[in-house]
């Protein structure tokens, strides 16, 4: 099962076809004015994990294509699986034009497998213009470009309530070990400092990640994302340390490990940002917001907020991104209208669309900030575009879905393991070894 980390991922997948026409451009979907339409008459199929909020707003940039080009659209939502709804649907003979992929580790399968076209050369010139090389890599495979990251998590945020930092009478930390001291600090106040959603193995990754990035630093963050490094290793056994210590300290979890365990992403925000509050923090990416906003009301930058998540020991301030990178598939009906719409995707205007709506980020650091709706998110989005070729993909996105994506093995289940008992983090990095081992050669 892939697995996605951004807003309630969880959602049942539906199967939708929404098209849209509209007025628009003559030259393609980067151009404007009047003419002919290039694309009338040709529908483009769009394959992706989202769904609710998050499918409706990419709608509005798949309508505004349809302006500019008059092809219609069709979006197909996935859910999690989606290198097994799409090798379905290339058997069945019926593939998508587009696939929003989630994972470097899926991107790398479909062009492995010889399912994905190069983008094109205008494709290439707008991510060489827009885009930190760093995510030219994630969306490359053995040099050549496959994938372009339309939207983008930065998953090194940690999200807090004023209004508890207020009557603790703390401010935001600017280290790791200032932040458990303003755990503790909101512990005597009366809350608890983090929830922490460990039913959900993917958030236990990001926890790891970035300790593990801003300790051990971004050599070595590579080298154990591609397994060139083994999970053995001292680097690891010590960031698995320092997330013990947070792990078993019951003043810093909230309701423990018990609890921890029986909570997921959404129920972690609640805990956080609903009408009984429990704890003070819940640390995610910046898609905490979305929950925070749309299922509890909150005013983003009034109500909830946002620290970056801190430096750990004497490292650098991690910033660990994931993303949806847009595919163009061989055996697509319409793949050259297809490639059009990535040729719109990689344009500031079509991420203006999605920014103005909410709930997104774009790498693309040409998209103007004042695009973004409000001034966390405006934040936010700065962080992820000034991190340039420092900021580093999600870990276990990168790793085969066996050992990184599959709910209830692999690293998601051994983390959920170390948070019930992080007594031995030795014991926990020994198990991370033998199945990523497995995983890898697989």
């Amino acid at each position: 099962m892939m697995r996605r980390t951004t807003l309630l991922s969880a959602c049942t997948a539906l199967v939708l076809a929404l098209g849209a026409t509209a007025c628009g451009g003559a030259d393609g979907p980067a151009s404007a004015g009047g003419g002919d339409k290039p694309l009338k008459g040709q529908t483009v199929t769009v394959a992706g994990v989202w769904s609710g909020s998050e499918q409706k707003n990419f709608q509005k940039v798949l309508d505004a294509f349809s302006a500019k080009t008059g092809a219609k659209t069709q979006f197909v939502s996935t859910g999690d699986n989606v290198s097994t709804v799409v090798g379905s649907k290339i058997e069945g003979g019926n593939a998508p034009d587009v696939v929003m992929v989630p994972q470097v580790g899926v991107l790398q399968q479909f062009a492995k497998q010889g399912w994905l076209t190069p983008l094109s050369a205008a494709t290439q010139k707008s991510v060489d213009a827009g885009y930190a090389p760093v995510w030219k890599k994630y969306g490359s495979v053995d040099g050549t470009l496959y994938g372009l990251y339309f939207k983008a998590a930065h998953k090194s945020t940690v999200w807090y309530s004023p209004d508890a930092f207020q009557q603790a009478g703390v401010k935001p930390p600017t280290s790791y070990d200032e932040m458990l001291k303003v755990g503790h600090t909101i512990s005597d106040s009366g809350l608890s400092a983090f929830s922490v959603a460990g039913q959900d193995g993917w958030t236990l990754t990001d926890w790891f990640e970035n300790i593990y990035l801003s300790q051990a630093g971004p050599e070595k963050y590579d080298a154990l994302a591609t397994h060139q490094l083994k999970w053995t290793d001292a680097s690891v056994v010590k960031a698995l340390d320092t997330l013990g210590k947070l792990f078993k300290d019951k003043e810093l979890v909230a309701g423990g490990e018990k609890e921890a365990l029986n909570t997921d992403f959404p129920s972690s925000v609640e805990k956080v940002f609903g009408p009984k509050p429990d704890a003070g923090m819940v640390y995610e990416g910046d898609f905490v917001a979305g929950v925070a906003h749309d299922q509890f009301k909150k005013t983003i930058g009034k109500d909830a907020n946002f620290f970056p998540f801190p430096a750990v020991g004497g490292g650098t301030a991690p910033v660990v991104s994931g993303g949806d990178a847009a595919v163009v598939l061989k055996d697509g009906k319409n793949a050259k209208a297809g490639m059009k719409l990535l040729e719109y995707l990689a344009t500031p205007e079509a991420s203006a669309v999605w920014a103005k709506a909410g709930g997104y980020l774009s790498p693309n650091k040409n998209l103007s900030l004042s695009s973004y709706s409000d001034d966390v998110t405006r934040a936010t989005a700065k962080s992820l575009v000034d991190a340039g070729d420092s900021v580093r993909f999600d870990m276990s996105d990168q790793a085969p879905a066996a050992f990184g994506g599959t709910k209830g093995a692999g690293e998601w289940k051994l983390l959920q393991d170390f948070l019930r008992d992080p007594s031995n983090p030795k014991a926990t990095a020994a198990k991370l070894e033998d199945a990523a081992a497995k995983a890898y050669k697989g």
